[in-house]
Order: C-alpha cells, then structure tokens, then sequence
C-alpha cells in the first residue's frame, strides 16, 4: 500500500475497458493502479515483480492464454492477502457459484455500472480498514463492517443504523452540507465544483460524494471536461430525500 492507498491489479485483454477501468480507479478515492495485464501471463508476471503492492485484483473471465476461474485458484494459492473481484461478462451460474467458492470479494456483470463499481470499492475500502484497526471484533461489529442484512429488512432500517455510526471521516453536518449543495445545483457536480462550494479540499469533497454514492443517495457517472480528460459527475437521487431524514 502506498501513501494509504490500495494499489489494483487490472487484468483485462480488452484494452478499451481496461482503460475505463484504469480512468475509473484513478478518481476514486484511496485506489491506485499498480499495472495492466492483457492475459494470464502478464498478471502471474506483475504479481511477482509487485505482490507486495496489490491489494485488489479486477479479473476477467474471458482471457486469451488461460480461465480466469484457473488464474483465481492460482492466485489464492500464491498470494493470500490478495482480494479478487470478477468483472466479467460471463453470466452462467456455474461460473459464478465457482468464483464464489474461491472466496472472491465481489462479483460485477459487464457492462457495469459507475455506482455498482463505486459501491465495490468503497466496501473494499471499509473492511479493510477496520479489520486493519481492530484486534477482535464481536458478532455486531463484523456485521456492520461486512454491511449484512437480514432477509426483509428494509433499506430505511439500514440507514437508521448508518445513520447512528457514520464511518470514520464522515461528519453528520458537512454531509447534510454536500447534500444541500447537490440539491441546490443545476446540473451535476465534479469533486472539485464540490470543493469550492464547500471551501474545502478536493479529496475531502470527494470523500463524502463516494460515501453517498456508496449509499445510493447519489450517482455518479464519466463526463469530460474542457480538456477531454474523464471526470467523475456527481447528481442527488430522489431516494436521497429519504435517506436524509433517518440522519
């Protein structure tokens, strides 16, 4: 880890979507790319020469010189401190009761979704941390770190919890601040418009907009900017004006 940060392994031999992936990742918050590899090959060979770096792998299905299921169990055998999270277009059941068997950490249908990428990331991200903290931990505390819900218990219930124990860094009132701020623009914000707004930082303004994407109380999704490069836009949801009031 480097710089409090999770350095990603991409290992995709679609070189568009890995660069969606790569432009993604660099504007999330607490996430690096560590490397890019078009096959199995090139993933055993960035693992060797940076193991000690990646904490994330995003893992194709589909790859020219071998399964993604068989580069999985490969990987789990060799490097046990490595998450994987299956980003793939393969959808059969098979496939994926599989990869759930090899424990990965998340499992996401392509095309996917901004928001369903930011939710990932951002889970990552908190369990990683707060089993990084702590030396034990009872039954109530690992629930609301792996964010478990019981069968029927409703959205509204699980925002009254989150609402009793905001995660580290996140404030009750900046947040009602960055939600007012949405509800008041035109059009959709970029972290730095939010900054402004806030008279904060970037990375502080973009904390709190991942933690409400992540909540599914906004969205967000790549735009361009003046210079063409990719910028993550962030819009309030109408399920946003629930979510506010169990705060």
């Amino acid at each position: 880890m480097s710089d409090g940060q999770y350095g990603i392994l991409v290992v995709e031999d679609d070189f568009r979507i890995a660069d969606i992936h790569r432009a993604f990742i660099e504007q999330s918050d607490g996430f690096y790319v560590v490397g890019m590899a078009r096959n199995g090959s090139e993933a055993k060979a960035i693992m060797a020469e940076h193991a000690a770096n990646i904490q994330l792998i995003l893992l194709d299905a589909y790859l020219p010189d071998v399964e993604g299921l068989e580069l999985l169990w490969a990987i789990r055998r060799d490097y046990v401190h490595v998450d994987i999270v299956m980003v793939t277009a393969a959808r059969e059941v098979e496939t994926i009761s599989e990869a759930l068997r090899g424990g990965v950490f998340d499992y996401l249908i392509k095309p996917i979704e901004a928001a369903r990428m930011t939710q990932m990331l951002t889970r990552f991200r908190r369990e990683r941390e707060a089993l990084a903290n702590r030396a034990e931990m009872n039954q109530d505390e690992l629930d609301h770190v792996l964010a478990r819900l019981q069968p029927g218990e409703s959205a509204r219930s699980k925002n009254q919890t989150l609402s009793q124990a905001l995660p580290k860094g996140i404030d009750r009132l900046t947040l009602r601040r960055v939600i007012d701020a949405l509800a008041d623009a035109p059009d959709s914000l970029t972290a730095m418009q939010m900054a402004r707004t806030m008279g904060a930082s970037r990375s502080t303004a973009r904390r709190y907009l991942e933690f409400l994407v992540a909540e599914q109380a906004v969205s967000a999704e790549l735009g361009y900017g003046d210079v063409g490069r990719p910028e993550r836009r962030y819009r309030l949801l109408e399920a946003a004006h629930e979510w506010l009031e169990s705060l």
